[in-house]
């Protein structure tokens, strides 16, 4: 399998986006990739009140549009995320959605880890506007483990190592992960994820200023499950891309057994943890 992981700089002006996110998309499908990951929030990201004019339900264009380029170009394709609207709720989810080569939805996972921090003295309160999800889901891509993350949620491990034990060999991050945040904790977080469940992340983060004042790292990879950095995406827009060799993963997963040797049985919650 080839994975590619897209770069963008998304603004209010969703036009713009889906434009740029489908030459970057076809691009890495020529380029050979089957597995497409985007960033989170392609389709729009900027303020509150954008995110909030620019939500759609699940059936609404930018699904409907990634729907069909994944059909046509026939790849598996991780539709980073969007903001979505749901009927009976009073705030927004932030929805990331496996699509097929046959163009029909694979997954939907529902961030859990809302942003809710203060940085450099920007305080981020992701909750506001959106509630978080509740479940942990897997895909399959082309007869391969599938586990789907959004951005924060790379800073809870326990999502990870669920997600591996579930089967997942490939590890989706769409991000949209702070320039500040990101030059501190980005690298060294995904290759943590990919080291400790011996598994390939494919991490498509945006990059550069967005409206409202918010400014991503950038800084896309795939990293593998030794922990080596395959690819990593220069400034700016564009996409890296990588062969994945589960060959290469059995052997680490054989040699260095660490997830067969978990002990289940010895690991309790602290008392008072709401675990």
């Amino acid at each position: 399998m080839r994975a590619a992981a897209i770069q963008m700089n998304s603004t209010a002006d969703k036009q713009r986006n889906l434009a740029t996110a489908e030459r970057l998309v076809r691009a890495a499908a020529a380029d050979g990739s089957t597995l497409v990951v985007l960033p989170e929030k392609f389709n729009v990201l900027g303020t509150h009140e954008q995110l909030l004019d620019g939500a759609e339900r699940l059936d609404g264009p930018t699904l409907a549009w990634a729907r069909a380029l994944a059909r046509e170009l026939r790849i598996d394709l991780v539709a980073g995320s969007i903001a979505e609207r749901r009927d009976g709720h009073d705030k927004l989810a932030n929805t990331s959605v496996h699509i097929g080569p046959d163009g029909t939805d694979r997954a939907a996972y529902r961030k859990i880890h809302m942003f809710d921090v203060t940085i450099a003295g920007r305080e981020y309160r992701e909750s506001a506007t959106e509630a978080a999800g509740d479940e942990i889901v897997t895909s399959e891509a082309q007869g391969v483990g599938l586990g789907l993350t959004v951005c924060y949620d790379l800073r809870f491990p326990e999502i990870f190592r669920i997600l591996a034990v579930r089967g997942a060999r490939v590890l989706t991050l769409p991000s949209a992960f702070t320039a500040v945040t990101g030059a501190a904790h980005w690298d060294t977080l995904v290759r943590a994820r990919a080291i400790e469940n011996q598994a390939f992340v494919v991490a498509a983060d945006q990059v550069g200023a967005h409206p409202g004042g918010a400014e991503s790292y950038g800084g896309s990879q795939i990293v593998d499950p030794w922990g080596d950095l395959l690819v990593r995406a220069h400034d700016g827009e564009g996409f890296v891309a990588a062969d994945l060799d589960f060959a290469r993963q059995d052997e680490v997963r054989a040699t260095l057994p660490s997830l067969a040797n978990r002990v289940p049985a010895a690991y309790r919650w602290p008392r008072g943890t709401g675990a």
